[in-house]
């Protein structure tokens, strides 16, 4: 879980670089200024979920910043601090939901979105728009309802679609077996 590997390092280069892309092309405005519903924090989830808490950070970190680069020319660090830290969140449970295992059935479903549901609600509802205030003296009203729309977006996107995901790559992993090689 918390060892940098080959895998882990892959999985954060193609992670970032989906999280930039459909970040880019897979958003769907909300209505409420700069918060769009993301497609992108479904990968974000599901590769957290598989890969673990630093992938989970790194993800988000390196694909929001990117992300906001492309499309804006420069950064909030706010909310890339809070795609990191959510990425961070789901991965602590990577063990409990056995994905790489094949086990991620209807109880893992249900502790993945939980898990992603409070760290949707202390990241979005919460931490972004405090940052907002502290860093860029945003008026609290403001980034309070931005928060509150990106924090339900994404967690409706990480519950459709990262489970979804998660359901699927769960599938194409081998589950433990009772059966044993004779010598």
């Amino acid at each position: 879980m918390w060892k940098l590997n080959v895998k882990t390092v892959v999985a954060i280069g193609i992670g970032a670089a989906i999280f930039i892309v459909l970040g880019i092309f897979g958003s769907i405005p909300t209505g409420i200024p700069n918060t769009n519903l993301d497609t992108s924090y479904g990968v974000l989830s599901m590769m957290a979920a598989v890969f673990g808490p630093i992938a989970g950070l790194l993800i988000g970190l390196i694909g929001h910043a990117l992300k906001d680069t492309f499309m804006y020319g420069s950064v909030w660090w706010s909310w890339i601090i809070c795609s990191a830290i959510e990425g961070f969140l789901i991965g602590l449970f990577v063990k409990k939901f056995g994905v790489e295992e094949g086990k991620f059935g209807l109880k893992q479903a249900v502790l993945f979105n939980v898990v992603q549901i409070l760290a949707n609600a202390v990241c979005w509802c919460g931490l972004a728009p405090l940052l907002d205030i502290v860093i860029y003296s945003e008026p609290a009203n403001k980034v309070f309802t931005q928060g509150l729309v990106a924090g339900a977006a994404n967690a409706v996107v990480m519950l459709v679609l990262g489970t979804a995901l998660l359901v699927g790559y769960s599938a194409t992993r081998q589950k433990a077996s009772s059966l044993s090689k004779e010598e």
